[in-house]
């Protein structure tokens, strides 16, 4: 057998093939949790537009049909493929449903892509912001808040809210919906974590049988599809599909995956066929893992209980929070614990706590180990307030910033890199966020704080990953001249 060299050794189909046999457990996306599933080789099925395969553009055989039953699946009107992920479809439904250079009100807490669709369209942006709860997360969007913003400015042509968020938090779309088309415009929902949502009463049911007018799912984070791989769905008089189609056409690659349109195929079939008994084996696992981590004393797994009724609306059980904030731990020290000791790796780390995600093929042992490994730590972990001084300054973090220009006009200023202690009072020239989830909390635009800084400095001591920092270790960040 010819040795591998030095480069080969260290290239990254090598390391992903020796990491898909090291006994590591994914509790993180993509849904399908590097499971086997019966599919050919990809290099012997990766095609282009030939005949009989249809066009993803210009769907009139195969593929249009794929997207009927994923449309008939769902409940909506119609529904389009999206192989650039959920972001290339919030930039096609921002672009389809508000004109540009009008008025959109966006939650604060959207995902990054939904600021670049605004900043695309030169639009001006209104926000609504969600509730920070007792627990130390973003709550759900109230119906009411997003009824005064619309009153207070007519000249919004759009509303776009993030449900889920990456914590499972669900607002009341039913309720937003009604209160959006009273005004005669239309709701987009970021649904990008809840793709699985409807298929057993366990879950929410989805935005798309909510009157929402378009739903964005990425199918990758919780059903079993390639990464990558997410789902636009249109249930609107508001919009059309023409224009739909027009922007995907813009924001979407002309050269689309087979492979990935083939295991989009796969997942809605296996849904289709077998949903039923699989989501109720999950909803089953889960109710488990519940109940097996209900006596921690010290650790807390984060349920619908922990929130008041004005707080959220609903919550994914499919979103495994667990909580440090009554120990003497950050969530940073939890995740690296259960990574080096436990070989589980999960998919985010935040000041005072950890997520992991779930999905319809996750194995009891996974959950197992995980229940037990928690139990262990719990015997062992100091109490402490240090969690809830973490969970504070999280909250600050995320707290409104002072606007002072729309963030397309900041996006085409020219900036200069200072240090922080030159960039108090300035106005920022970039966008910072926490990454996952990629939530901006500061945009280019808004006012740089001395206490946003000091939650900065924070989070590096922390070791949370914080993307949009010139250079985050000599304390340097982008300011507009």
């Amino acid at each position: 057998m010819k040795r591998k060299t030095k480069a080969e050794k260290e290239a990254l189909d090598t390391k992903l093939e020796a990491y898909a046999g090291s006994g590591y457990y994914p509790f993180h996306m993509p849904g399908h949790k590097r499971n086997a599933l019966p599919m050919p080789n990809p290099y012997t099925i990766d095609i282009t537009e030939i005949e009989g395969f249809d066009n993803l553009h210009y769907p009139e055989g195969i593929l249009k049909e794929a997207q009927e039953r994923a449309a008939q699946l769902y409940g909506a009107g119609q529904s389009f493929y999206l192989v650039n992920g959920s972001t290339c479809g919030l930039l096609a439904a921002v672009a389809a449903a508000v004109p540009q250079g009008k008025t959109i009100l966006m939650a604060r807490n959207a995902h990054r892509a939904a600021y670049h669709a605004a900043c695309i369209r030169n639009l001006s942006a209104e926000y609504v912001y969600p509730g920070m709860t007792e627990f130390g997360i973003a709550g759900s969007i109230d119906p009411q808040e997003v009824k005064r913003q619309l009153e207070k400015n007519p000249e919004i042509r759009a509303v776009l809210v993030t449900s889920p968020t990456y914590e499972g938090v669900v607002s009341d779309i039913a309720a937003i919906a009604k209160t959006v088309h009273s005004y005669g415009i239309p709701l987009i929902v970021d649904e990008a974590h809840g793709a699985h949502f409807g298929f057993h009463k366990a879950f929410p049911q989805s935005a798309v049988r909510m009157g929402a007018d378009i739903v964005v799912q990425s199918m990758h984070k919780v059903l079993p599809s390639l990464t990558q791989t997410a789902l636009l769905h249109l249930n609107s008089s508001c919009i059309s599909a023409k224009e739909i189609r027009k922007y995907l056409a813009i924001f979407e690659t002309s050269s689309p995956s087979y492979v990935l349109m083939a295991g989009m195929e796969k997942c809605i079939r296996l849904l289709a066929g077998e949903g039923e008994s699989l989501f109720a084996a999950y909803a089953g696992l889960l109710d488990e893992f519940y109940r097996r981590t209900e006596g921690l004393s010290r650790l807390h797994v984060m349920r619908r209980r922990d929130f008041t009724e004005g707080e959220i609306y609903g919550l994914d059980p499919s979103k495994l929070v667990l909580s440090v904030r009554d120990t003497g731990w950050s969530g940073a020290l939890l995740y690296q614990k259960l990574l080096k000791a436990y070989r589980l790796q999960m998919e985010l780390v935040s000041g005072f706590y950890v997520l992991g995600m779930t999905s319809i093929l996750d194995r009891r042992e996974g959950f197992q180990r995980l229940w037990q490994a928690l139990w262990e730590l719990d015997e062992t972990i100091p109490a402490g307030k240090s969690g809830c001084m973490e969970q504070q300054f999280i909250q600050q973090l995320y707290a409104p910033k002072e606007k002072c220009m729309e963030f397309c006009e900041a996006m085409d200023r020219k900036t200069e890199t200072v240090s922080f202690d030159e960039a108090t009072g300035h106005i920022s020239g970039c966008m910072v966020s926490l990454y996952p989830p990629g939530i901006p909390v500061l945009l280019p635009g808004e006012r740089i704080d001395a206490a946003f800084l000091k939650n900065i400095r924070k989070c590096r001591k922390f070791r949370l990953n914080v993307q949009g920092i010139a250079d985050i270790i000599n304390e340097r960040i982008e300011i507009i001249r």
